[in-house]
């Protein structure tokens, strides 16, 4: 079974599907190594880890395809990976589209906003005309071929022309092939209700939580309280990765040491995580010549 077919499968299923954001490929391990059965790659975390710069389409198609290659071949769990705009117009969306599906990638986000895009959860979006995503969205079914690779069609228009809009949009978007509906940053509880009653129940449903965002910040349980399929938390590691940082490197400026920026892992442990063990028994059996 491809990982993208063992994703496709948990889509039936009837638990919420929970998706912690990566930012490399580190990340990615301790994302398995703590027992999720599937993850993300988020743009923003892309964006600020490798340029350390904000996302708002700085990152380019290939800087993004080669990372999320690389963070899905680090695990073996299924990735979903957030491929921003496509890229371009439909014939761009195919390459991308053709790319993922080479690296193995079992879902990916396509949005409607203008390029250069921006985080969902800033202002100033811009997106485009309804069927340019419709578009880009059948181009994407076209391009999988029969890979069963899961589409997640975003649309930002709630923040630019209200739910309403971006409830209609969703309905063409899964017309149009898209297996999930995304509807970026809903504001209220009551907005998230509006969103799963304005679809059959068997269309499933992504959320987005972003501690400090502009959706309020919930539960899995409590999502699929409310209907959803699936649900990322796409910055929680990368805001507590930042945070330890912070405390560690001012603690070294102040006091010489790292005594005062709170716990961390040892060497041991470490090279436990990233798999040193494993290596040196590849050591001994090839290099050293084996028994």
């Amino acid at each position: 079974m491809t990982k993208a077919t063992e994703l496709r499968r948990r889509l039936g299923g009837e638990d919420i599907i929970v998706l912690p954001g990566a930012y490399d490929a580190l990340s990615a391990k301790l994302i398995e190594q703590a027992g999720f059965g599937q993850f993300f790659t988020t743009g923003f975390g892309l964006a600020a880890s490798t340029l350390g710069e904000p996302d708002i389409g700085l990152l380019t198609q290939t800087e993004a395809l080669e990372r999320a290659r690389r963070i899905a071949h680090t695990v073996n769990i299924p990735l979903v990976a957030d491929m921003d705009t496509g890229y371009g117009n439909p014939i761009n969306v195919i390459r991308t589209v053709r790319e993922c599906v080479q690296a193995g990638i079992a879902g990916i986000i396509l949005e409607d906003q203008e390029w250069p895009k921006r985080c969902g959860h800033l202002e100033g979006k811009r997106v485009v005309p309804a069927g340019d995503h419709v578009q880009k969205l059948r181009a994407a079914v076209h391009a999988r071929g029969d890979d069963d690779l899961v589409i997640i069609a975003r649309t930002d228009a709630r923040a630019v022309h209200g739910l309403d809009d971006a409830i209609a949009r969703s309905h063409a978007n899964v017309a149009a092939g898209a297996d999930v509906v995304f509807i970026e940053a809903p504001r209220t509880v009551d907005e998230l209700r509006a969103i799963r009653a304005a679809f059959a129940a068997e269309v499933p449903l992504f959320a987005n939580m972003i501690e400090d965002g502009a959706t309020p910040f919930l539960s899995a349980s409590a999502l699929q309280d409310l209907g959803f399929r699936m649900v990322v938390y796409p910055l929680s590691g990368l805001f507590a990765v930042t945070a330890a940082l912070q405390r560690t490197f001012a603690a070294l400026h102040a006091d010489g040491q790292t005594a005062a920026a709170g716990p961390m892992v040892g060497l041991e442990t470490f090279k436990e995580i990233i798999g040193v063990p494993a290596y040196n028994d590849l050591e001994r059996e090839f290099v050293s010549g084996g028994s």
